[in-house]
């Protein structure tokens, strides 16, 4: 459900307390940055990233309960102090039966209970449990897997229409694996096959710690289903490709591509239409997936399940499971040393699953008003500077650059925290029942989808919290969002030089509009739909840049049998170096306005031109444990945020200028290899 919030947040359920946002002084330094992190022994031409943050990497350890750190961390563990002095004081105070307070209060009892959770047992999951060891078909294997709470090896779910943003749409894709992508069960390098040995064992812990036999052979079992399945899916490459991801069928074309998976029980158990249309992502995989499964023996498949419900509710279940859990998922794959208190993790659940009940104080207490203010002048900057740029872009024609203004021109901003906040009425939490309520939050959020099936996409809506450290582009909303949680220091911050304020949240800013152009997002139009409206000419002028940019980052490789994947990071790589270009152009506007003769004064012996491109390279200071590296590489869009840095300065000509580049400096790149797209 949802509630209308009216200026100021006056109807609060929760008491907001008293908020305090006076600052009259940068966080950082003298200006905004922290220079003593720099290291001035390295040229900034040779390594960016090191000149602007060597001392900090040096002298900064990752905690021990985390798998990187950095300027991200940062806040977000701050956020996360906040938040937890919001849940202990309902925790604390409690509530009447379905008030915020008593929702919060309850679900984050029932996870502190960790006394209760043992003495229960495997009890909560056993009638589930029961059900997967009575199938005795595949046809009963795939009745099983067409309701939510089960394992399958496709997905299921709604979202807007690429082809009308204004309807929501059925969607599926592939689904089934447990490991990240399908490099971890088909590539022979690197740690790949180190953790596929570590996946056996702990698919034989599982079946140990709930008392099953055989766990060893089922363990092999699983292990070759999973990978029949990863033969099947398709590389990150094309299922972030949306002009390959967007297949529209029927319901009965859908159900067609894997009789055997039984795809109309699942529509059903669902709750969604059986005569409607659906955008199937990877209709091969779904056709491939129903081959394997054909194919597998029904023990196979009842350990598959039961493995899957298991170690998917790990947390849920007694600390030896949840011991586990965290051992391979956290320990192996990621290199984290230890397990973050189990207060902490119950803030990050609450967090997670009521964050806009907790969000509603968040804001009161720790968002100033003023910033949204701030925000609005530098995105109004932002997008005069691009529109500069577009207006005389060499590469495109005048038909594409109409559409591209228009596209611009549409743009809408969010920023601080939704006007429409989640509500929950109906959902049932008990202080005394943490598996049920993790079960019942599922069912009450899979309601709310359907609930809102039939209407109008309600713009409104955000799926983040506020207090989230982040921001993101929706394509078929063309919505940039910023909540609260990213507009701080040293993203942004209202007491820092101008420079540093369009060097690190005008470039996110600009990076989130340059999602709107990237080479996913220029697919879509102003009004959101997937649609072609590039001529020839200027589309080969695009792709033509665009894969020089996928060249450069493919170079980039932290560990010699590991490297960026330039086509799977383009979109964020795009991202960067258009928000970069934007910014920039911004600040020399806001310059040629604001400072005599334009030029920003020098300040601790750094020009205007250093200091934004100093505020790039510190909000992207991050450190990574090894493995947690290598997972970047293998699962996340982004480039780690040393390339992140020192990937786009070196396509830029005022960097150049800024810090007296020349062919003698690692970074160089002659004029004509660098890369100018946005």
């Amino acid at each position: 459900m949802m509630k209308w919030l009216m200026a100021g947040a006056a109807s609060l359920a929760l008491c907001a307390g008293t908020a305090a946002f006076a600052q009259d002084a940068p966080r950082f330094g003298d200006f905004g940055f922290d220079e003593a992190g720099m290291d001035r022994s390295v040229h900034p031409g040779d390594d960016f990233f090191a000149y602007a943050n060597g001392v900090w990497a040096q002298t900064t350890q990752i905690p021990s309960d985390r798998a990187r750190y950095g300027m991200f961390d940062l806040l977000s563990l701050e956020a996360e102090q906040r938040v937890r002095a919001i849940i202990l004081e309902s925790a604390e105070r409690g509530g009447p039966a379905g008030s915020n307070e008593q929702m919060i209060a309850d679900l984050f009892a029932s996870w502190m209970d960790a006394d209760a959770i043992e003495a229960a047992g495997l009890e909560p999951a056993r009638p589930y449990l029961d059900a997967i060891a009575a199938i005795a078909s595949h046809e009963e294997a795939a009745a099983l897997m067409a309701q939510r709470s089960y394992a399958a090896p496709y997905s299921l779910g709604i979202g807007a229409d690429p082809e009308d943003p204004e309807r929501y749409i059925m969607r599926s894709g592939q689904s089934g694996l447990t490991l990240p992508t399908r490099d971890y069960y088909l590539l022979d390098t690197g740690r790949f096959p180190e953790y596929r040995e570590a996946y056996l064992v702990y698919i034989a812990r599982i079946f140990e710690l709930a008392g099953l036999p055989d766990g060893e052979a089922y363990a092999q079992q699983i292990l070759a289903l999973e990978t029949a399945l990863a033969e099947v899916h398709w590389t990150r490459e094309d299922s972030r490709d949306v002009t390959k991801t967007n297949n529209r069928m029927t319901t009965a074309e859908f159900v067609a591509l894997a009789p055997s998976l039984r795809l109309d029980a699942a529509l059903a158990e669902r709750g969604l239409p059986a005569d409607a249309q659906i955008i199937v992502s990877q209709p091969s995989a779904i056709t491939g997936a129903g081959e394997v499964f054909a194919s597998a023996d029904i023990e196979t498949l009842r350990a598959w399940l039961t493995f899957n419900f298991l170690s998917g509710r790990a947390s849920w279940l007694p600390a030896a499971f949840d011991q586990a859990s965290f051992d391979f998922f956290s320990r192996t794959l990621s290199g984290v040393e230890e397990q973050r208190t189990r207060e902490l993790r119950g803030v990050q659940l609450v967090n997670g699953a009521l964050g806009h009940l907790v969000g509603q104080v968040y804001v009161e207490r720790h968002y100033p008003p003023e910033a949204s203010r701030q925000m609005d002048q530098l995105i109004t900057d932002l997008i005069t500077g691009f529109r500069g740029r577009l207006e005389r872009l060499e590469w495109m024609d005048d038909e594409t650059r109409a559409e591209a203004l228009t596209k611009l021109s549409t743009f809408e901003p969010r920023i601080g925290f939704p006007e429409v906040w989640d509500e929950f009425d109906g959902l049932d939490l008990r202080a005394d029942d943490y598996f049920g309520n993790r079960m019942r939050m599922s069912d009450f959020a899979w309601a709310e989808q359907l609930r809102r099936f039939p209407d109008p996409v309600d713009r409104r809506l955000w799926g983040w919290a506020p207090q989230i450290v982040n921001a993101s582009y929706s394509p078929l909303m063309n919505q940039i969002t910023f909540p609260a949680g990213i507009l701080q220091a040293p993203f942004f911050d209202m007491n820092a030089d101008a420079a540093m304020n369009y060097g690190a949240i005008g470039a996110v800013i600009g990076h989130e509009i340059g999602h709107g152009f990237d080479d996913n997002g220029r697919r879509f139009d102003a009004e959101g739909r997937i649609r072609d409206w590039w001529t020839e000419e200027t589309n080969a002028n695009f792709v033509e840049r665009s894969d020089r940019l996928v060249e450069q980052y493919n170079t980039f490789c932290p560990f010699e049998d590991a490297c960026v994947n330039g086509r799977v990071s383009l979109g964020e790589n795009i991202g960067d170096l258009g928000g970069m270009q934007m910014a920039y152009e911004a600040y020399r506007n806001y310059a040629a306005a604001n400072y005599p003769g334009g030029e920003p004064p020098v300040i601790n012996g750094l020009t205007g031109d250093q200091r934004f491109f100093l505020a790039w390279a510190q909000v992207w200071r991050t450190l990574f444990r090894d493995d947690a590296l290598r997972a970047q590489l293998a699962t996340g869009p982004h480039s780690p945020g040393m390339y992140r840095v020192n990937g786009v300065v070196r396509n830029l000509d005022a960097w150049y200028d800024a810090f007296g580049i020349t062919q003698e400096h690692a970074l160089y790149l002659p004029p004509e290899q660098r890369v100018r797209i946005w």
